[in-house]
Formats: structure tokens, sequence, C-alpha cells
């Protein structure tokens, strides 16, 4: 398959700064890759491969009983006859599943022309009107209200025509609705289109490499029961891959229970940072063995986190970690 035209916001190249000097005791938590298989199933995620004709949400129940876990969410609803990429999210896992909203998707579609069209003129419209922002109204059944909003297209690359069939690689932004972009290429063309199949082939930094099927989670769990973990710590990849595309912050030991708590971050506790954090942005909050504490909203610059010595870093508002994983080195403090 040719090579893309552009990426999406989950591959972004990030840099990594240190504000302070740290070291991490071995005593306390784990790095994600060192996860007992049942520490997986508590917290971790599923890249699923969606088969065509159940719903997102029937298939995410269908892995919850495979697995025999409590509570599932999947990263963004496909519709039934659609496959492919669906991260499911396990246990405590659920409560980061949102943040892939803004990792952007990937989706390699048919598109159907209701007459044949020249390759180069199909190439030039879809290149020249159809990355970028559009403008879109969703489909009559769809589980949003029905009025125009804009969308981003990373790139969109027509890898192969063959008649009135268009192959498509589109790169977009969650809650583009690549029916429609079939729909108004046709349009664009001086005819009608319609999409004739679809499969998302990315999710962030999940692609179709990464995939399991369902097949796989129910031998997963029962080579666990017969005392084998291995294929199940193959099937449930670390909670932090859900959200290993978002800007980190890192932070001390002596910080993680407190955050664990409820309490904001102060910038004291932060070790290092990615560059590029704006205030508002949600990050991921980590400990210096990559373990995920939560989500955060990040409530000041990198380049302010890095030189102030007062003040509040980030405020984690979804927390992961469970509570005692690190020792709790904080006071409650009475008002004054």
């Amino acid at each position: 398959m040719p090579e893309r035209s552009g990426v999406l916001p989950a591959e972004r190249p990030r840099k990594r700064i240190v504000r302070m000097a740290s070291n991490t005791d071995p005593a306390f938590g784990k790095r994600p890759q060192d996860r007992t298989a049942e520490e997986r199933l508590a917290c971790g995620v599923v890249v699923l491969d969606k088969p065509s004709g159940p719903t997102s949400h029937q298939v995410a129940a269908w892995l919850r009983d495979a697995l025999a876990v409590k509570d599932v969410g999947h990263g963004g609803t496909l519709d039934p006859k659609v496959t492919g990429v669906l991260p499911v999210t396990v246990g405590t896992g659920t409560k980061v599943v949102g943040s892939l909203l803004t990792s952007g998707k990937e989706y390699v579609a048919v598109c159907r022309l209701h007459e044949e069209v020249d390759e180069e003129r199909i190439r030039r419209t879809v290149a020249q009107q159809f990355v970028g922002k559009v403008q879109q109204t969703p489909p009559v059944r769809s589980a949003v209200k029905r009025r125009p909003r804009s969308r981003r297209i990373y790139y969109d690359d027509v890898l192969e025509v063959d008649g009135r069939a268009v192959l498509l690689r589109v790169g977009c932004q969650a809650g583009t609705y690549i029916r429609n972009l079939c729909v108004d290429l046709g349009r664009a063309l001086g005819t009608r289109g319609h999409m004739q199949e679809l499969r998302r082939t990315r999710t962030g930094l999940f692609s179709e490499d990464d995939l399991v099927t369902l097949h796989d989670a129910l031998d997963a769990r029962v080579f666990l029961e017969d005392g084998d973990p291995s294929w199940m710590l193959d099937v449930v990849r670390p909670v932090e891959d859900v959200t290993a595309h978002l800007n980190k912050i890192v932070v001390r030991d002596t910080a993680v229970d407190a955050l664990c708590h409820g309490a904001p971050l102060a910038v004291i506790g932060v070790a290092s940072l990615d560059a590029g954090i704006e205030p508002g942005e949600t990050v991921a909050v980590e400990t210096l063995k990559g373990e995920l504490v939560g989500l955060g909203e990040a409530q000041m610059t990198s380049q302010n986190i890095l030189q102030q010595e007062k003040g509040l870093a980030a405020r984690v508002q979804r927390v992961v970690m469970r509570k005692g994983t690190y020792p709790r080195t904080w006071r409650n403090r009475r008002p004054s």
C-alpha cells in the first residue's frame, strides 16, 4: 500500500523536558509492561477487530463476557457493517477511553461513483477539496443532532481507481462521516456517489497490526484459567497505550498518592514533561515508571511549569491508579 500523505494528531513528535532530576523507588508501583494478566484485566485495553454485523456496543459486551470483567468501554462507535480497529477498555481503563477522541482515525473506504470519471480528475478533486476543514451534516440515522459542523481531514489518499470504484484512505478527526464524504465526492465530480464498504484501519496509535479477535479473547481466558497467562498478556494491553498520544506530565514518587486522593498537581511535584503543553489541555499524568495516574487539565504552559517554583501545574480529573500504590507522604491540612 502506498505511503500515507499525512499523519494523525496522535503521531506528532514530542520533546520531553526534565524539570528536576528524580529517582523512583522500585518497592512501589510497577512498570506497565511488568503487570500481570490479572492487573491488566483490572485496567487495560483490547484493540479489537470488530466484525461486520453486530453493533460496537454488542461487540464490547461480548468481549466483557469473554474476559469475565465487569466494565468495558469502546473508543468510537462503528456502524454494524463497518469493520476494523475498535479499542475497548476494561476495568478502570474505561475512565480514560474518551481521550481517544483527540487522537484521530483512519479509514479505508470503497466509494462507488454512479458513472466513470477520469482518474486524474478524481485525484485532483480529492486533493483540492477534501483535505483540511470540511463541512458535514450528520446523516439521518446518526446518534447526534443533524446540524452542519466542521471536521478536519488530515489526509485523503486515492489508492486505486477501478471503473466507478474509488479506493480511498482517509485520516480524519473523530466524528467525520465517511459516508457523507463519498456522497460529497460524487457531487464534486458532477455525478453521484455512495460508500460501498468501510474499514477503520487506525485509531490514534492503534493500527491493524495491533488487532485481536473475540476468539483470541476467549482462548486467552481459557489459557489463563489453566495457568498460562501469556495469551492474556498478548490480548490485553496496558492502559497507558490508550493515552500514549497525549502530552505527558511525569511526577515524583512523593506526589503520586496525593493525586490519587484528588489533590491538584503543584509544580514542585513535576519531574519532567512534554514541550508544548497549553492551559486547558488534557494531559496524561504519569509516574517515573511510566504508570498512568490519571488524566488532568493543564493549568500552565510547559515553559511556566519549568520556570515557576509555586502554583498548580494541573488538576487531575480522572484517576485510574489505585490509592496506596505509592506511600503517603502528605498530611491533611486543616483550614486556617
